[in-house]
């Protein structure tokens, strides 16, 4: 998301740097053009595919779930990443959920338990899986705000927000499918990795 922003306002904002707040599934509202003193309907048309529009100055993006999860399944181990998060974390124990750390490494290894389920990008998204692929757009945002507040506070927040919205999804009546089990992984994976954790397979 990032990276299309950047590159709607040709560069005079880096990726890393493109302020992006998440509003719904599937939905960002994004000051790029202002930061980058651009004129907002002008940015709003150089976004690819018709995602963006311009709304009272921001940048609004609509992005369908199917897309999101394209996305991140192509970027895999780059997804998201971003160099110099400050390290963090949460103790190893309880293995319970009432250690958030403990639901976010279950929401990783469920995931890849899941990854081998049904492959179908396309078809109707419901409720739930429409909420996990609207939140993993966050990761980059997330990242990058920790790199600047030397804090790595927002990407643990949005890793715990995150495996809830993960264990919600696989939770629920019927099996997940596939690739939105593989782009939570790979969202979660990163962001473990940039706290200075290895992701485990087993927990």
């Amino acid at each position: 998301m990032g990276a299309l922003l950047s590159a709607a306002v040709r560069g005079a904002v880096a990726p890393a740097d493109v302020p992006l707040a998440y509003r719904e599934p599937g939905r960002y509202v994004s000051a790029v053009a202002l930061r980058a003193g651009q004129r907002p309907d002008e940015v709003a048309a150089r976004v690819p595919s018709g995602l963006g529009r311009a709304e009272r100055g921001m940048i609004v993006i609509e992005v369908p779930p199917e897309s999101v999860t394209r996305g991140i399944l192509r970027e895999g181990v780059r997804y998201g990443i971003v160099e110099r998060v400050p390290g963090g974390g949460w103790p190893e124990r309880p293995r319970t959920f009432a250690n958030p750390g403990f639901a976010v490494r279950y929401a990783y290894a469920r995931a890849g338990w899941a990854e081998a389920a049904d492959g179908r990008v396309t078809g109707n998204f419901d409720a739930a899986e429409r909420r996990l692929a609207g939140a993993l757009p966050e990761l980059p945002g997330r990242a990058a705000q920790a790199v600047r507040e030397a804090d790595a506070t927002p990407l643990i927040a949005y890793l715990e927000r995150l495996a809830c919205v993960y264990h919600d999804v696989h939770e629920r009546p019927g099996p997940i499918r596939g690739v939105l089990a593989r782009a939570a992984r790979i969202a979660l994976g990163n962001g473990l990795t940039m706290i200075g954790e290895t992701p485990r397979e087993r927990i």
